[in-house]
């Protein structure tokens, strides 16, 4: 039976003054045992988070747990805890944090609490636990209550809107020079939305509020330390809680990980900057199969077939499942195919056949029409406003770090230009104009990620969305951590992938609390690369049953 893999949406830190009451370190808490009482544990929880008596309030609640939803196994609970909206005044405005456990298996061999997050910014994690339960192997069940939540601003954490229609949505904008006045206006158009509909609520959704959220749900499940995994933008929600909370972090896998200092306009731009030695390394292995192919017995001649259909279709578009392509379409659609010389070679391949008029293979060209969702999941997402991942997405990449953000259009307009010439296939998209650019002001300074906190960071050599510099550098921030980087691994997001020596080397950190002695490099195998591509193609939530709406996010491939 195929495995199924957990699909990370990546995907994808900030005060001036800590709020004294979140920023003790764990070090002034009394210590707690594992075999405390909950109570004696979250006493101590409470008097470390909440030292001058300002969250007490928040510590002393007591989750009503109850069965998710009458379809969910009834070990699959969810509840909903209050939250501050402001972390510097935590006598004001509340919001909802919706969170899910499924209990460990074996009390007496539990060792604490693990603790998810899928990726985003703006994936929602209350269904992660499902996941996990499917894929975690019976021993680490047994170790840890698994647990999920919805980060602030998401899915049912008092979920934020901007009122944004689906065009509005629409963020990866090729330059061009007779309409980049029209994407200034849409950027500028998007902002003012925000503000309009949530701007009291929008300098509070980050990152840093969202660690601090985990760390009061680690006092308020009573506590002294959580486990973690989390994926693409969760490995650097992982990373910011170790910088606030070191004393409190006990085994934290991070995989496929987030460059901290490129939060997060650089993010963006590691796209285009990630495309080039991926698309190098396709125009080799399709030259070297061209009998298969037939797109070219050398590298220069691969290369040569994609630009002149990029050329043809910007000359006439291409009619495909009722929409047509253009150049910018297919440089966009075949930026994360790249990373996958076989999908590459297979799409192109069909792409070739749709401009040629002959019948192309819809199940091939997913990186252009998109998984399909059923009515049911559409009905069942209406809870949530329909642009919510768009606009938590907004309101952490812009609100994280807005010194990232230029504010003069023009500077967009020159880097776009300049990156298209350095990075022909993506690099006007990844550096033209973004709502950030006429976003408010960050209330707090960007985390810089310098500790010694042991974690295990997981890396693909062949990751689209957080290419492999990004996790060496998240390596070289951790410095107590451990890196096992999978050689000729394609696609975002990895454990569990059915790679014995990636699975194994996690599931031994997760068991043991031991790290591996050095950094560990494994090689993948075609099982593990065939469901990364299947993963590619996904493009919903792991765990939950609903397809993703806007599938232009981190870790999920961008589509018209």
């Amino acid at each position: 039976m195929r495995r199924r893999r957990l699909a990370p949406l990546l995907a994808v830190a900030l005060t001036a003054t800590l709020a004294p009451a979140v920023a003790t370190s764990t070090a002034t808490a009394a210590p707690a045992t594992p075999s405390a009482p909950a109570a004696a544990s979250a006493a101590a929880s409470a008097a470390s988070l909440a030292g001058t008596g300002a969250l007490q309030r928040y510590v002393k609640q007591k989750p009503k747990w109850k069965r998710c939803e009458a379809s969910a196994p009834a070990a699959f609970q969810c509840a909903t805890i209050k939250v501050p909206l402001d972390y510097r005044a935590p006598g004001g405005k509340r919001i909802d944090l919706a969170i899910s456990r499924i209990k460990s298996t074996a009390p007496g061999k539990r060792h604490g609490v693990l603790l998810s997050n899928p990726g985003g910014p703006g994936g929602q994690g209350i269904y992660l636990p499902l996941a996990l339960q499917e894929e975690l192997p019976a021993s680490a069940r047994q170790k840890y209550d698994l647990i999920g939540f919805d980060p602030r601003g998401v899915g049912r954490s008092s979920p934020v809107t901007c009122g944004l229609t689906p065009d509005e949505e629409e963020w990866l904008r090729p330059y061009k020079a007779e309409t980049f006045a029209k994407d200034v206006a849409w950027a500028r158009k998007v902002a003012e939305k925000c503000r309009k509909k949530a701007g009291a609520t929008l300098p509070h959704i980050t990152t840093r509020n969202t660690a601090r959220d985990m760390d009061l749900l680690r006092a308020v499940l009573g506590e002294k330390k959580i486990s973690y995994v989390g994926y693409s933008y969760g490995t650097y929600l992982g990373a910011v809680y170790t910088q606030l909370f070191p004393g409190r972090a006990d085994r934290f896998v991070l995989d496929s990980a987030v460059d901290p200092a490129r939060a997060w306009r650089g993010m963006v731009q590691w796209w285009a900057e990630g495309a080039e030695p991926a698309f190098d390394r396709w125009t080799g292995w399709a030259a070297a199969r061209s009998k298969t192919y037939g797109l070219g017995d050398t590298p220069k001649k691969v290369d040569r077939t994609f630009w002149e259909l990029v050329a043809q279709a910007d000359e006439k578009p291409i009619e495909l499942d009722g929409w047509l392509l253009t150049g910018d379409d297919i440089r966009m659609g075949m930026r994360a195919a790249f990373f996958s010389p076989k999908a590459a070679s297979e799409t192109l391949v069909e792409l070739k056949k749709a401009a040629e008029g002959r019948p192309a293979s819809a199940k091939k060209l997913t990186a252009f029409t998109g998984p399909a969702g059923t009515g049911a999941a559409r009905k069942a997402a209406a809870e949530v406003p329909a642009d919510n991942m768009t606009a938590s997405f907004w309101t952490v990449v812009c609100g994280d770090n807005s010194a990232a953000w230029p504010r003069d259009p023009e500077r967009y307009r020159q880097d776009a230009i300049a990156d298209k010439g350095r990075y022909p296939i993506f690099g006007d998209f990844a550096s033209s104009i973004k709502p950030c650019a006429f976003w408010g002001t960050s209330v707090e300074p960007v985390t810089k990620v310098k500790n010694k906190v042991g974690s295990l960071i997981v890396q693909n050599e062949w990751d689209s969305q957080t290419p492999l510099p990004s996790g060496q550098a998240l390596h070289a921030s951790l410095k107590g951590s451990k890196m096992v980087t999978v050689l000729g691994g394609e696609g975002h997001g990895i454990y569990p992938s059915g790679n014995p020596c990636t699975d194994g080397t996690v599931n031994r950190y997760l068991l043991t609390g031991k790290l591996p002695a050095k950094d560990v490099n494994c090689r993948a195998t075609e099982a593990s690369n065939a469901e990364a591509r299947q993963n590619q193609q996904r493009g919903e939530v792991p765990g939950s049953p609903l397809p993703e709406r806007g599938p232009d996010r981190f870790g999920v491939p961008s589509h018209h």
